[in-house]
């Protein structure tokens, strides 16, 4: 990701609702090999993904296939399987 692309990601998040932003953490400080609801910013605007997610040395992937994931997001929180969409 570039520097530009970063500062467009980082001033996009500040303008999350409130209600998006608690108990979300910077992704670079996200743990690898623990199911985790990642964010992301695209052409919509800030979004949740909808199934669980691990950091893995190459990159994330999709907790329950283990296939790889082609995105770059912002923040990170616990997966909660109690208040899960699925």
């Amino acid at each position: 990701m570039s520097e530009s692309q970063l500062i467009k990601v980082e001033a996009e998040a500040t303008r999350l609702p409130d209600h998006f932003r608690m108990g979300w953490q910077a992704v670079a400080t996200a743990p690898f090999d623990r199911d985790l609801e990642l964010a992301v910013i695209d052409a919509e605007g800030p979004h949740a993904l909808v199934f669980p997610c691990r950091r893995v040395l190459r990159g994330w992937v999709k907790a329950e296939t283990n296939s790889p994931l082609n995105v770059h997001p912002t923040h990170w929180r616990e997966w909660d399987t109690a208040v899960s969409p699925l």
